[in-house]
């Protein structure tokens, strides 16, 4: 009974490390694409790159998160 119990654990082992192992190789076989990137477009006014939208959006977040670690702290009784 161990022998069968050791035979099905290593024939289970060998499948899925097999089955992970195609899973992997038909990955990368699908990311091989040639892709035109050109990072140099220009369309328009870009509202991310812009400085004061990410020191506003900062701003925020240290409010947000302020707000909620202090309104944690109290225990109502």
């Amino acid at each position: 009974m161990k022998r069968l119990l050791t035979f099905t654990q290593v024939y289970l082992q060998r499948t899925v490390l097999l089955l992970m192992g195609l899973v992997i190789a038909i990955a990368g076989f699908a990311q091989d694409k040639q892709v035109d990137i050109n990072v140099n477009t220009n369309k328009g006014n870009n509202f991310w790159g812009q400085p004061w939208v990410w020191v506003v959006g900062a701003a925020v977040f240290i409010l947000l998160l302020v707000a909620i670690l202090r309104s944690g702290g109290r225990r109502n009784a």
